[in-house]
């Protein structure tokens, strides 16, 4: 049998790293703008006090390996010998059966590395080497000096990994799809649409349009979570056959069946595109089976699986004491890109009866990279609901609650919002919040303080505070 040679393996590390001649990345990577992300990201990288890995994780698409390719050219910027650094893609074919510790070796003989060189080594969609956890943590012992970082899709499932086998070697980084306020950001109308409005050394953020503000909310629900989309006309005109096949099927078709030893993709399939249907509903385990023919206990295995791909996310219901339940029957599950619904099923208008659910879903993706996110409930009692509750966990007691609509209604019919203002009662919060289409405006229901936003605002500010590290209080 013919076996891939030295020569070969350093040829493709020669195409993959271009900066060892050139100097510089290619230009598709500088032109493309970075993440909010970025920088919090290349400040781990950067970082040598501790002898840590750095681990990207996040769903397929949302810019894992360009961040990485931004990351090398801020580090050539930087004056980082650009042989200093090697990128490797383990889900190239040439590297198949190829341990780390041999590609780091390979790279030490090219460019006569010692053990104490200053080296930066990328691996990228390291879930393809199995026991990945176990030889990169080795490495990091055995390398103190190197800097290694990998990424990788199934992000959970790699989460779970690290934790098991990286034993403090490993400090994980979630990239969640794009943030409203960074596909406002992307498309260059940040200026036109929105503004910091200053409030007595406090502040908000409010639309100078709110029509035009949620005509491209509208747009973000349908294609905007991902960033390849939001350049390519091409993908959002055909946004079903892109993100469908290429994310939601790679994901339900090879990367989970491979991780978890699936059999049935069909049943998984039918299975998430129940679910993505009723994004932001409130669901049973029995009703998930009857409507998509799979069992109780194959579904809690599956639900395990596609929140470990990042491409759902449950959340749990307490009641009006804001106090969770013992045996937990009903709870919700939100898609962690809004966009995934679209390309399932098609595209939304502002007035498509999916609008509210899909609200809801946008408001808890900006989450998904908070580790606070745990915190966030939905209270339900005989007699009302609160659609996100913030939690204290030590405390069990709540911080704030939201209830979502997309539309003006509850500002005149105030008997919508029964259930939020008896839980601001029942537990002396300051006031409620309410989003809404286009109102913005403060209210004295019942001796209860209600405030009003705009939801496509609201989007946006939770991204940009959650990004600030405002965890407790970004309303």
């Amino acid at each position: 049998m013919i076996t891939i040679s030295e020569k070969e393996i350093m040829t493709r590390f020669y195409f993959d790293n271009p900066w060892w001649d050139s100097q510089e990345v290619e230009g598709r990577y500088k032109s493309f703008p970075r993440r909010f992300y970025f920088e919090p990201f290349y400040n781990l990288v950067r970082e040598s006090s501790i002898n840590r890995a750095a681990v990207l994780m996040g769903s397929r698409r949302v810019g894992k390996t360009v961040m990485v390719f931004q990351t090398v050219d801020r580090l050539l910027d930087e004056g980082v010998d650009s042989r200093n650094i090697l990128y490797v893609s383990l889900e190239t074919p040439m590297y198949t059966g190829l341990s780390l510790e041999k590609i780091i070796n390979f790279f030490k003989e090219e460019f006569s590395h010692s053990r104490d060189s200053e080296l930066i080594i990328i691996f990228d969609e390291i879930q393809y080497l199995p026991g990945w956890e176990v030889h990169l943590k080795s490495l990091v012992d055995s390398y103190p000096s190197y800097k290694f970082v990998a990424t990788g899709s199934a992000a959970a499932a790699l989460k779970l990994k690290s934790r098991e086998s990286g034993a403090g070697r490993f400090t994980e980084f979630l990239l969640p799809p794009l943030t409203f306020a960074e596909y406002i950001s992307f498309i260059g109308r940040a200026d036109e649409l929105i503004t910091f409005e200053e409030n007595d050394g406090d502040g908000y953020w409010c639309a100078k349009d709110i029509n035009k503000l949620n005509d491209e909310f509208v747009n973000y629900l349908n294609f905007g979570g991902y960033p390849e989309a939001v350049f390519s006309p091409l993908v959002q005109a055909e946004s079903s056959r892109y993100i469908k096949s290429d994310i939601i099927d790679k994901v339900l078709l090879r990367d989970l069946p491979s991780l978890y030893g699936i059999n049935d993709v069909q049943e998984l399939n039918k299975l998430f595109n129940t679910i993505a249907y009723n994004t932001g509903n409130e669901i049973t385990l029995e009703s998930l089976s009857k409507s998509s023919g799979v069992s109780k206990n194959t579904i809690k295995k599956y639900i395990e699986y596609l929140e470990a791909a990042f491409l759902i996310k449950i959340v749990h219901r307490v009641d009006i004491s804001a106090k969770k339940f013992k045996r937990a029957t009903t709870f919700k599950v939100y898609l962690t890109n809004p966009s995934m619904r679209a390309a399932l099923f098609g595209p939304v208008t502002s007035d498509h009866d999916a609008m509210g659910a899909l609200t809801e879903t946008a408001i808890f993706s900006q989450w998904v990279h908070n580790e606070n996110i745990e915190n966030l409930h939905y209270a339900r009692w005989n007699s009302g609901e609160v659609d996100i509750v913030w939690l204290n966990l030590a405390t069990q007691k709540p911080y704030w609650c939201v209830e979502v609509k997309w539309s003006d209604l509850p500002c005149s019919d105030t008997r919508m919002l029964k259930g939020l203002i008896s839980f601001v009662k029942q537990h002396n919060l300051p006031s409620g919040l309410v989003t809404t289409r286009t109102v913005m405006r403060e209210k004295n229901i019942n001796n209860t303080e209600i405030r009003y936003l705009p939801s496509a605002a609201y989007t946006y500010a939770l991204g940009v505070n959650i990004l600030k590290g405002i965890s407790q209080r970004v309303q």
